[in-house]
């Protein structure tokens, strides 16, 4: 029997497990040292094995079901027309790509990525299979691309968004291409959405230097954390005039 239920697999699945795993060992380690005699270095160990338990637990929920709750309501304040042309830069397995293409049922959504980093599965297949278990399959567009040399003409799509993609991109200069590029392909009046546990302030600079309007960089709370609060994640709103 096939299974239509959408997949959109683990964020940095290694991070993950690498959490858990040394929570696991030095909550181990806590009970051996109090067992001998220590128990000053087991409060230590303690300590610290729960700290690791606990931001395991908060990745693993934003991995699995914060990130899809704080996308749904971004989107619902977009209040689609239902005709757009909506851009995902980095879209992975369709998780973002996909909610958008079910605001938009006169529309077209356009994922694009290179398919090789951060989530386990990432794959074009992937993407495929779910925008079909999503019922959505005839309004996606997948494209195998860089985000910062978008194959797209000026002025494409009514709204961009991306989801833990940019920073991706290892240096400065090459994720402010990016973000340009997101707005070179905007509508006038079109808008971005950009979330990044990384480099906000520099991503909302580059948009105002690229004539912006609205510009606003607002925290996503604690659903949207990897880890812990060292690891939360911004989003970026911007209008092109």
């Amino acid at each position: 029997m096939v299974d239509l239920r959408a997949n959109y697999g683990v964020d940095a699945p290694a991070v993950l497990a690498g959490l858990a795993l040394g929570g696991v060992a030095e909550l181990a380690l806590a009970a051996v040292t109090f067992a001998i005699g220590w128990p000053i270095l087991g409060v230590v160990l303690l300590i610290g094995g729960l700290i690791l338990i606990i931001g395991a637990a908060l990745f693993a929920h934003t991995t699995f079901r914060g990130k899809f709750r704080i996308w749904d309501a971004e989107l619902d304040r977009l209040a689609f027309k239902g005709d757009e042309r909506v851009l995902d830069l980095g879209c992975g397995r369709g998780l973002v790509l996909l909610r958008a293409a079910a605001k938009v049922p006169k529309g077209k959504v356009t994922g694009l990525d290179l398919w090789t980093r951060d989530q386990s599965g990432n794959s074009q297949d992937a993407a495929w299979a779910n925008a079909r278990a999503e019922g959505v399959a005839d309004r996606v567009e997948l494209v195998t691309g860089d985000m910062r040399s978008l194959p797209f003409e000026d002025a494409t799509f009514d709204l961009v968004v991306s989801s833990l993609a940019v920073h991706n991109i290892p240096d400065a200069d090459g994720r402010a291409k990016a973000v340009s590029e997101a707005f070179r392909v905007l509508k006038p009046g079109g808008r971005l959405r950009l979330a990044d546990f990384r480099n906000a302030r520099d991503y909302a600079e580059v948009l105002r230097e690229c004539g912006a309007e609205d510009v606003r960089v607002y925290d996503l709370g604690w659903r949207f954390w990897y880890g812990g609060p060292q690891g939360r994640t911004s989003m970026i709103a911007a209008r092109r005039p």
